[in-house]
C-alpha cells in the first residue's frame, strides 16, 4: 500500500443487524464465471446458494445424508466449522473428491468463503 494511503477498517455491524458473509461462487461448467452473494451468519453454502437461484444438487435434502451437495472451498476453508464425523463419512462417497471437498449442507458460513461447485451434470442433469 502506497505510503499516503490508509487502510480504513470496514465498519462493524449495528447493534440488531445480522453479521453478513461474502460467498464467491465459482462454476466448473463455466470457467470464468463468478458470482458473488451475501449471506447470514451461520447460513450453510447450500442453503446460501438456493436462496440465490443457484442449483446445487441435494438429494437427501440438505440432511447430511448423501454426497451430492459436494463442494469444493477454493478460499476461507478457516471460516467454516470443522468436518464432522458424518460429514467426513458421507464425502467419501463424493464424486471428484478433494482435499479440500465440503458437504454445501453441513458447511455453514462464520466468515468470507470461495466455493467451486464441480460438475452435477453426473447426478442426471442440471
Amino acid at each position: 500500500m502506497p505510503a499516503d494511503t490508509k487502510e480504513i477498517p470496514a465498519a462493524a455491524p449495528k447493534q440488531g443487524q445480522p453479521v453478513t458473509h461474502t460467498l464467491t461462487v465459482l462454476f466448473n461448467d463455466q470457467p470464468g464465471v463468478t458470482r458473488t452473494l451475501t449471506a447470514a451468519d451461520g447460513t450453510s453454502i447450500l442453503h446460501a446458494l438456493l436462496e440465490n437461484g443457484i442449483h446445487l444438487q441435494h438429494n437427501c435434502g440438505g440432511v447430511c445424508a448423501c454426497s451430492t451437495c459436494h463442494v469444493i472451498i477454493k478460499a476461507g476453508m478457516e471460516n467454516l466449522p470443522d468436518m464432522s464425523e458424518a460429514e467426513e463419512d458421507q464425502l467419501d462417497e463424493a464424486i471428484g473428491l478433494t482435499l479440500t471437498s465440503r458437504l454445501g449442507c453441513q458447511s455453514k458460513l462464520r466468515g468470507d468463503v470461495t466455493v467451486l461447485i464441480p460438475q452435477q451434470t453426473i447426478f442426471g442433469g442440471k
